[in-house]
């Protein structure tokens, strides 16, 4: 009764921007909180507190030494990056007033010399700068409400909330530099890619450089969850029912494919689920052999926020690897930096979306994401 008192009283006195972080932070509340019975249960997955000699990590100075040993493995897997631009060229194509915002179709630089014009940024009203968001799929028009899914339309209404959004799209058979010489497997590359969006966007005056995210929606989100892990300038991220672990019993759970990590030059197979007549191939089938899995990934998140929106191809049982990235946060000082929402079905929907759009707006647009471990407050402690 006391605790409920005190914050009574302190939200008596808070200002328009603080009530809003306390509406979606008791609304984002419960989705912290894996159910009862798997809130220990850490699956069969080696924990990335452990270096690879067996040795554990017991500090936040050993996790920072743990990190870099994790991303050199899975960049050793896929191939090292080359240096991200710095700048990357944008120009615009046409612009148009769409629902209250500024639509720009943009041609943009995503890799050295590399430009797509499969774009287009969206600006609300106003000076800034903004909070941003990456929005990423098989093609742009859909992020911003030109494609066949209402439902996946993240880009126009994050920026209707007061997001500057950059909507992009891109082939996932794509290969770097060229197919006759690949030297990143195409998650990675399209990771890469974001990475130079993140760049792109917060070179605008617009946008405030600390306060930029990520999400993308079934392929669009395995690549959130590759760049927003792989890059850590992200802020936070949001992967919409991508399949956030390797999972050979799930056909949409496709990491296999060699548009994904199953890419081996001289060695094709045919699509669909791994199986003795038609075995893994590429990195993939080193990261299995080797025991490796995506929750090593989620990891790299640590201290910063995602969120998983799951749907039919990442259910209830992925806190089995979400609780080690718990574990990671936990070890760091942070608590509630991990969430994840349901629903039966692969497609968004309003529900699933507006949990979503509200976990950008806590953590983004009322930074939350930038709080230290002293400097937030728990959900519990709200309760």
């Amino acid at each position: 009764m006391t605790t409920i008192l005190v914050w009574a009283c302190l939200g008596a006195a808070l200002g328009p921007a603080d009530k809003g972080a306390e509406s979606a932070h008791e609304k984002l509340a419960p989705f912290f909180r894996p159910p009862a019975e798997l809130a220990k249960d850490f699956g069969d997955y080696r924990s990335p507190l452990l270096f690879d000699d067996g040795s554990p990590v017991k500090t936040a100075a050993d996790w920072a030494r743990r990190r870099k040993e994790v991303l050199a493995k899975w960049h050793g897997f896929m191939g090292a990056w080359p240096a991200t631009v710095e700048k990357p060229k944008i120009e615009y194509l046409k612009k148009e007033r769409r629902e209250g915002v500024t639509q720009h179709h943009v041609r943009i630089e995503v890799a050295p010399g590399r430009m797509t014009d499969d774009a287009y940024l969206l600006l609300p009203d106003g000076e800034g700068p903004f909070p941003a968001v990456v929005v990423v799929f098989y093609d742009a028009k859909t992020g911003v409400g030109l494609g066949k899914s209402v439902q996946r339309d993240f880009a126009l209404r994050l920026a209707k909330r007061g997001f500057v959004a950059l909507s992009l799209g891109s082939d996932p058979s794509t290969f770097y530099p060229n197919k006759d010489d690949v030297r990143l497997q195409p998650l990675s590359f399209h990771a890469y890619e974001a990475a130079n969006c993140y760049n792109l966007l917060g070179n605008l005056k617009q946008v405030d450089p600390k306060r930029v995210g990520i999400v993308g929606h079934s392929y669009g989100g395995k690549w959130a969850m590759f760049a927003s892990c792989l890059y850590d300038k992200f802020a936070c991220a949001a992967w919409s029912d991508g399949g956030i672990v390797f999972d050979e019993k799930r056909s949409n759970v496709n990491y296999w494919e060699p548009w994904y990590l199953g890419y081996e030059k001289g060695r094709t197979r045919k699509p669909g689920i791994p199986t003795k007549a038609n075995p893994q191939t590429g990195p993939y089938r080193k990261m299995r052999e080797t025991g490796h899995d995506l929750h090593e990934l989620h990891a790299l998140m640590a201290p910063r926020p995602f969120l998983v929106s799951g749907g039919s191809e990442d259910p209830p049982a992925r806190w089995k690897a979400l609780n080690h990235a718990v574990a990671v946060n936990k070890l760091l000082g942070y608590e509630d930096r991990v969430a994840m929402t349901n629903r039966k079905g692969h497609e968004p929907t309003p529900e699933s979306n507006e949990q979503l759009y509200l976990f950008f707006e806590y953590f983004l647009k009322y930074g939350k994401a930038l709080d230290g471990p002293k400097g937030r407050r728990s959900h519990r402690e709200s309760e």
